[in-house]
């Protein structure tokens, strides 16, 4: 089966650099699901305060059931995280493996 790979790009408010990496911590400590191969973030190179999220499904089906796997503790660090991206920054892009 084919790999899926999710990825959100963003930018983060200027002065609230500090407490996003405080929830990207916990997030990465979290985030898991069956199926979920990885969750990474990374800074975009040249672009101050941009990142990207990278999330790798084993296949279409972890994908297409991640949604339905997220926690309280999950959802509330997510929450958290889009109070911290401006708006309209964000751009989401999904692969599927050939």
């Amino acid at each position: 089966m084919e790999k899926v790979i999710f990825s959100i790009k963003y930018e983060i408010i200027e002065d609230k650099k500090d407490e996003f990496l405080d929830v990207i911590r916990e997030l990465k400590s979290v985030v898991k699901a069956e199926g979920l191969e990885s969750y990474n973030v990374y800074s975009v190179k040249g672009k101050k305060n941009v990142y990207q999220e990278i999330y790798v499904f084993e296949n279409s089906e972890a994908y297409d059931n991640y949604d339905d796997v997220a926690d309280g503790r999950t959802d509330l660090l997510m929450n958290k995280l889009s109070d911290l991206v401006k708006p309209n920054s964000t751009q989401y892009l999904t692969l599927n493996e050939i």
